[in-house]
């Protein structure tokens, strides 16, 4: 397929409901309003094309943009273009899971996320603390730094009901995925989420619910899940 192809294909997907759905949760102008679902339809084509899928991004349609994300190749993504995604990443849709699943399963996983978290705009940060957690859900405890995630978690411990709104909601869920997938941290991250409790975020005009941690995690464990690791994070 070519840009062209690719473009008109997701014009025809995309629907008014969905655009309406999509604005209450950050999206703007332009893009088609596209299921994820559907988007999916056009991974396997798109996915033979590189060059494609990365002009897919550049071109900043929201819907296109999320195609990308699904289609390029996360190993042999550059840390610069890495860079270009974080910075075009306006909403949470981008931020915290096309560019953070992406950035996770990159070479440069653990150093983008440190960078991205001290950042000061919003959606750059939350990427960053999303892209930590995708990183935890995937990497073999003994490649991860113990240290490291424990300093986080302690900064999340006291630093998450005074962050920017999107980074709350972001690190609450890095809180979730170090107790969840680091068996090392999983009775220490426990105590930090009993302590931190609820996490208050505005999620808008939707449905949207903010996670309680202790909740999340005990229903993991319930379920036989903690430390178990995930093939990918790019969904």
């Amino acid at each position: 397929m070519t840009y062209e192809e690719v473009m008109q294909q997701l014009a025809e997907m995309g629907s008014e409901q969905t655009k309406k759905t999509l604005v209450n949760h950050g999206a703007r102008e332009p893009f088609y309003g596209v299921k994820v679902g559907d988007l999916k339809k056009l991974v396997k084509p798109v996915k033979k094309d590189q060059e494609l899928a990365l002009s897919l991004y550049e071109s900043g349609v929201s819907d296109a943009m999320y195609l990308a994300g699904l289609t390029v190749d996360p190993k042999t993504i550059t840390r610069e273009q890495l860079q270009s995604w974080v910075r075009g990443a306006y909403w949470y849709l981008l931020s915290e899971y096309t560019v953070a699943s992406m950035a996770a399963e990159s070479p440069y996983a653990r150093e983008l996320a440190m960078e991205w978290i001290r950042s000061p705009e919003e959606m750059i940060a939350a990427c960053g603390w999303s892209t930590y957690a995708n990183y935890l859900s995937i990497t073999p405890d003994e490649q991860l730094g113990i240290d490291e995630i424990r300093s986080l978690l302690h900064e999340v411990r006291d630093r998450i009901h005074e962050e920017q709104n999107r980074v709350r909601y972001t690190m609450n869920g890095f809180l979730i995925s170090a107790a969840a997938y680091v068996k090392e941290l999983h009775e220490e991250a426990i105590a930090i989420a009993e302590a931190v409790g609820k996490v208050h975020v505005n999620v808008g005009n939707t449905a949207c619910k903010v996670p309680l941690a202790t909740a999340y995690i005990s229903k993991m464990a319930g379920m036989g899940k903690i430390g178990m690791k995930r093939k990918t994070c790019i969904c």
